[in-house]
C-alpha cells in the first residue's frame, strides 16, 4: 500500500513538473511569431539568399544587417533551432548560416506573415472571447459579433479605407496566399474549370494578384478586378486585367464567370466558379459569400 502510495506521488510529481515546463510555452507563445517577424523585417533570409555563397559568417551578416553581432546571434541560434536557418562552421572555425527550403519559403510568404502577425490581427486575437461569450449568451446578433470590430470599433474594410498602410498590408498579405499557395493548387489539379471561359471578374479581388497569375496561365482570358474602392485605387496595373471599383451587394461587372475565394477554401472557389459560368449568379448568392 505504502509502495502504491509513493509510485502515485511520484507521477504526481512529474506531470507538475511537466506542466511548468509545458505553461511556459504558452506563457511566451508569442515569442516565436516575434523572432520570424523580426527575421523577415531584417530580410535575413533575403540577405544571405543574395550573398552569392552558399553559407554566410555571423560577422557578415551581421555587418550586412547593421545589426550587433551578439544579439543576431541569439536570434539565429533561435531560427536554426527551428530548422528555419542552417549553422554550420567554416574551416577558419567561425560560425556560418545557410539557407533551407524553410527560410526559401520564409521570402516567399513574408507579406502574408506580417499580416497575419500585425498588431490589428493580433489585436483581433485577443478579443476571440467576446464571440464566445454572445454565442454562449444566445444573442441574436451574436453572428454579427467579429473580434476585428470589437478591437477597432469598424469591420476591416472600414478600417482598411481609413488606414492606408493596413489597407496595402492586407492587400499584400492576401495577394501572397493566392499566389504561393491557393492558386498553384487550383492550377495544378483543376485548371479545366477555365477552358472556354473568355472574361472572369475576381470578386473581392484586392490587388489584382490572383487575375494576374490567372490570366497569365490562360492569355486569351480578359480578367476585371472587381473590389472596393480604396482597394483598387492603390492595385498595380497588369496586362490583361482591369480594376474596377464597387461593392458586390450593389452590383457585379459583367462577365463569363464570376470567381470567389475565401480563406483559401479552393473547393468553394471552384463551386461558385461553376455556379456563375453557368449564369446563376444572384443576391443571394452573393450575400451568402459576404
Amino acid at each position: 500500500m505504502e509502495e502504491t502510495i509513493t509510485k502515485e506521488s511520484k507521477w504526481k510529481n512529474e506531470e507538475e513538473e511537466e506542466a511548468k515546463i509545458q505553461i511556459y510555452k504558452y506563457v511566451f507563445g508569442f515569442a516565436e511569431a516575434a523572432v520570424i517577424k523580426c527575421a523577415i523585417e531584417l530580410k535575413i533570409a533575403n540577405v544571405i539568399e543574395s550573398h552569392g555563397r552558399p553559407t554566410m559568417t555571423l560577422s557578415q551578416l551581421s555587418t550586412a544587417l547593421n545589426c550587433s553581432p551578439p544579439h543576431l546571434f541569439r536570434i539565429m541560434r533561435f531560427l536554426t533551432h527551428r530548422g528555419i536557418f542552417r549553422e554550420e562552421t567554416t574551416p577558419e572555425n567561425l560560425i556560418a548560416y545557410s539557407q533551407t527550403p524553410l527560410s526559401h519559403m520564409l521570402i516567399n510568404v513574408a507579406p502574408l506573415l506580417l499580416l497575419e502577425n500585425s498588431p490589428e490581427i493580433v489585436a483581433s486575437w485577443h478579443n476571440l472571447s467576446a464571440k464566445l461569450k454572445n454565442s454562449y449568451n444566445n444573442n441574436e446578433n451574436s453572428d454579427l459579433v467579429v473580434p476585428f470590430e470589437v478591437a477597432h470599433g469598424k469591420d476591416i474594410w472600414s478600417y482598411g479605407a481609413r488606414n492606408p498602410g493596413f489597407n496595402r498590408m492586407f492587400n499584400e498579405g492576401l495577394g501572397c496566399n493566392a499566389r504561393v499557395i491557393t492558386l498553384p493548387a487550383i492550377l495544378e489539379n483543376c485548371g479545366d474549370i477555365f477552358n472556354g471561359v473568355e472574361s472572369l471578374v475576381d470578386v473581392g479581388g484586392g490587388n489584382g494578384t490572383t487575375l494576374s497569375v490567372l490570366v497569365k496561365a490562360f492569355p486569351w482570358m480578359k480578367g476585371i478586378n472587381f473590389d472596393l474602392p480604396n482597394v483598387v485605387s492603390t492595385s498595380e496595373k497588369y496586362d490583361g486585367v482591369e480594376h474596377v471599383g464597387g461593392n458586390m451587394l450593389d452590383f457585379v461587372p459583367k462577365a463569363d464567370a464570376a470567381f470567389f475565394m475565401l480563406k483559401s477554401l479552393d473547393q468553394l472557389v471552384i463551386e461558385i466558379v461553376y455556379i456563375t459560368a453557368s449564369g446563376l449568379l444572384d443576391a443571394d448568392t452573393l450575400k451568402s459569400v459576404k
